[in-house]
């Protein structure tokens, strides 16, 4: 962002604290739906016995994640509904442990039991939101969860900013019309589409 001209105000309104968990009985097959889920993970000592299980996960990141980790990972999706529809087509007669955090939405869960698929929850992390006031006026705002949509409007008022959204979960907190979601889920993506959105207006 430097690099391109703009000048930039970074702040974090979400904080992430990990669980330690005990991972000795999960099932074969492992569902991933963010990279702060892997952390959580790889810092539990005992995480080594994951690894000859088969994992599937959301974002790219997250695959390269559990890849670099020597994990066995099947597929990964852009969002979790690509991944739901993946595992009722071709794993429905397996059992899924889900690592996930407290903040996680109902998407595999209620796909998952409409179609009798056994699975678990492990909750392996917490977000919580750490609003604050931003007092600088901005052009544009970069969000990369929704949480932080929500942190972000408990002390601050979105009006004419244009909201750049790393995905359609995020871009679906925003209560405004101004918003671009960016082409792939990736925070290099989301930093191009604020680029070039300004580089044309």
């Amino acid at each position: 962002m430097l690099n391109a001209g703009f000048r930039l105000v970074e702040a974090d309104f979400i904080q992430i604290v990990f669980h330690k968990i005990n991972l000795e009985k999960t099932f074969d097959y492992m569902i991933f739906t963010s990279q702060n889920a892997v952390l959580s993970i790889l810092k539990n000592e005992n995480h080594l016995v994951l690894k000859s299980k088969i994992s599937f996960c959301v974002g790219i990141k997250t695959r390269h994640l559990l890849e670099e980790n020597g994990f066995q990972v099947e597929q990964s999706f852009d969002y979790a509904e690509e991944l739901v529809e993946y595992c009722v087509k071709y794993h429905s007669d397996k059992k899924f442990t889900f690592f996930t955090g407290n903040l996680r939405r109902d998407t595999i869960p209620n796909a998952f039991q409409k179609n009798n698929i056994i699975f678990e929850e492990i909750e392996v992390y917490q977000t919580y939101l750490t609003p604050h006031k931003i007092d600088n006026q901005v052009d544009g705002i970069l969000f990369f969860s929704p949480s932080a949509v929500q942190s972000y409007v408990k002390e601050n008022t979105i009006t004419n900013e244009i909201c750049f959204c790393i995905g359609t979960t995020t871009e679906a907190e925003l209560q405004t019309k101004n918003k671009i979601i960016a082409k792939q889920p990736t925070v290099e993506n989301v930093i191009i589409q604020c680029i070039n959105y300004f580089n044309k207006s």
